[in-house]
């Protein structure tokens, strides 16, 4: 989403102006008539109207832009420009032929499990700016079910091409590997149109792998390198009920203990704010 415009506020003797982002409601000491009021309601109903349809017609531009994306990937599979390879049989390529695995996901996924001997030339990475723009992007991202999946906010390192071409020549033979397959893919086009022509990508990405396919280093299955946010917490992902069918159940046990602490917790919250509530109101009385 592009940066969200903040208008400057201004004081003034009489009246106080307030700027909020979907638009800006000013008022005074004096009382106001009610045909102002229904003014400025319809006002911030035209601003949310706006910011809705700008949302939407963001949404669509994303979705056309990654069904194009999509149709240029299938053409590189397809013209055998990228060659495809499974998890097992990148496995072989790297100890038999000594194939470069490029792992091309962000720090957040790598630091839970890597391939042995792989290079970490990330595509997208966390983005860590503060800015307004980045900012709107992240509270976005998080109110979108970041919270929930615990997918950061991720930006395009500009440097990527640069950092692949200072680490190996054009002719190498380079299998790239990310999470779930798309964003390698993306690089691959990237480099393919640089001038790299050994290409090899992972199809399903390493999240496909099974542990005896790859040499794995790192604190977590490469199954569970990709979640994260309060479904992981709680072992509600696809890849925990996997796991748990085979830990059985002192696994799924850990995770049942974490939901009911969950719940502890909100209730615990729910009635401190009701007796804070009436702590505040007895206060006022007195």
């Amino acid at each position: 989403m592009e940066a969200l415009g903040l208008p400057p506020l201004s004081t003034l003797s009489v009246s106080r102006c307030r700027a909020g982002v979907l638009g800006r409601t000013c008022y005074s000491n004096f009382s106001v008539p009610s045909s102002l009021k229904l003014s400025t309601t319809h006002h911030k109903r035209h601003g949310i109207v706006r910011m809705q349809a700008y949302e939407e017609e963001y949404e669509l531009k994303q979705m056309k832009d990654m069904a194009a994306a999509r149709k240029r990937w299938e053409a590189l599979i397809r013209e055998e420009k990228v060659k495809i390879l499974s998890p097992r049989e990148a496995g072989y390529a790297i100890q038999l032929s000594n194939k470069t695995l490029l792992d091309v996901r962000p720090s957040t996924e790598r630091k839970k499990a890597w391939v042995k001997g792989s290079t970490w030339i990330p595509i997208f990475e966390v983005d860590d700016r503060f800015d307004v723009g980045t900012l709107s992007r992240k509270i976005t991202n998080f109110m979108m079910g970041g919270w929930w999946s615990g997918v950061p906010a991720l930006s395009y390192d500009s440097q990527f091409l640069t950092k692949v071409e200072q680490k190996f020549p054009k002719d190498t033979d380079l299998i790239v590997a990310c999470q779930k397959g798309l964003r390698s893919l993306a690089a691959c086009e990237l480099l393919y149109n640089a001038g790299y022509s050994n290409l090899f990508w992972v199809q399903g990405g390493l999240e496909a792998a099974e542990e005896e396919d790859l040499v794995r280093e790192g604190p977590e299955p490469f199954k569970l390198a990709g979640i994260g946010g309060l479904s992981e917490f709680l072992g509600w992902t696809d890849q925990q009920r996997v796991a748990a069918t085979k830990e059985g159940w002192g696994y799924r046990l850990v995770f049942s203990a974490r939901l009911v602490g969950v719940f502890l917790v909100a209730d615990a919250l729910f009635i401190g704010a009701q007796q804070l509530g009436r702590y505040l109101q007895d206060i006022r009385s007195h």
